[in-house]
């Protein structure tokens, strides 16, 4: 039997090229990261935000279940570690706080054709192909082989995805795994999602 799919929302990043928080940008009066996190609460029956340990008091974060990172390391390898630690018997359903043209579809089809027999489902980057690791189905499994990746001096999820066995779809929208670091995408991004439709 497949483990059970939580929910993970990275949210500990320091936003330093946005220069400020984009945890906190909003799209439509509401946070990226609670667009983010209501929208992986409808597919999964359990979300958790990461956060860095100093960010576990934040007004825009501390609402929510967080899951602090407790491991050594910095980037979002750390997120997805400290969550397979806190819950072993898990798998995760990981999100980027900022991707917001994500839609119930993209998750849909990824919870779909997940194959729990490798170490991820991932989706294919729409520009580059490599793996997107950042909206992904994340196994149990990988918790010791991500561990060993970064001992190892791998800090990048996306170059774990490509060296170890995983599940790559095609994706079904070229714009849903964009995601926003700059202020000029911000405000790109807030030009698209307010046009008339």
């Amino acid at each position: 039997m497949s483990a059970p799919v939580y929910g993970l929302i990275l949210a500990g990043g320091s936003s330093s090229r946005m220069k400020r928080d984009k945890a906190a940008l909003l799209y439509q009066g509401q946070s990226q990261l609670d667009r983010a996190f209501e929208l992986a609460e409808r597919h999964v029956s359990r979300v958790f935000v990461s956060v860095r340990a100093s960010q576990a008091d934040d007004p825009s974060r501390a609402h929510r279940p967080l899951i602090i990172d407790s491991v050594a390391g910095e980037g979002p390898i750390v997120g997805i570690r400290s969550a397979l630690a806190a819950h072993p018997e898990a798998a995760w359903l990981v999100l980027a706080c900022d991707l917001p043209f994500l839609r119930d579809a993209t998750l849909e089809r990824l919870l779909a054709l997940r194959d729990a027999s490798v170490f991820a489902t991932a989706y294919r980057s729409s520009h580059d192909g490599l793996p997107e690791p950042l909206c992904a189905i994340w196994e149990p499994k990988a918790g010791a082989a991500l561990a060993e990746h970064e001992a190892g001096g791998g800090h990048c999820p996306r170059k774990f995805l490509m060296r170890h066995a995983v599940r790559l779809l095609e994706p079904i929208d070229r714009q849903a795994l964009d995601n926003v670091n700059t202020p000029e995408e911000y405000a790109e991004a807030l030009a698209a999602i307010d046009a008339p439709t």
